[in-house]
């Protein structure tokens, strides 16, 4: 067991792989406050949760851990504790947002307001890209999983 966790800690020491992490960590913690907090034109959670399960039959279980990955998770992503999982976490949240909801609108967001109601999966696909480097190669340098392993030293 001790062998399992000191793979899902294991980073190299390359400072560009915290550059992924933190932008990743940020980005999508902005999208679990909104969901989580109602800030920055979010609605909270008590209105996702209910929407959720509306528009695209979402058990409210399902919501409450996808709202904890994307807010507690981002916030652990970002400094670096378990990064590979909770990267493996969104890139799943990410899989499904582009399954259930935004494959039917194509390739691209609605940057220019056309007719449709949804936006593409673009982004979804910049996210999935992040999220396999963390996953593949860990959260880097100045990450708590990289001080964790490398303490002994």
């Amino acid at each position: 067991m001790k062998n399992r966790f000191s793979q899902i800690l294991s980073t190299h020491s390359d400072w560009s792989f915290a550059i992924i992490r933190w932008t990743l960590g940020v980005v999508i913690f902005a999208h679990g406050a909104q969901k989580l907090l109602g800030i920055w034109g979010g609605h909270g959670m008590s209105w996702t949760v209910e929407a959720w399960e509306q528009w695209w039959n979402v058990p409210s279980l399902f919501t409450y851990i996808v709202i904890f990955i994307e807010s507690i998770g981002a916030l652990l992503l970002f400094i670096g504790f378990l990064s590979r999982l909770w990267a493996f976490f969104i890139g799943i949240i990410m899989v499904v947002a582009v399954l259930l909801v935004h494959f039917r609108w194509g390739f691209f967001m609605n940057w220019y307001m056309q007719p449709q109601s949804g936006e593409g999966f673009e982004y979804h696909l910049l996210v999935l890209a992040m999220v396999l480097v963390i996953v593949m190669k860990g959260g880097g340098k100045f990450s708590l999983d990289y001080y964790i392993t490398n303490r002994k030293n």
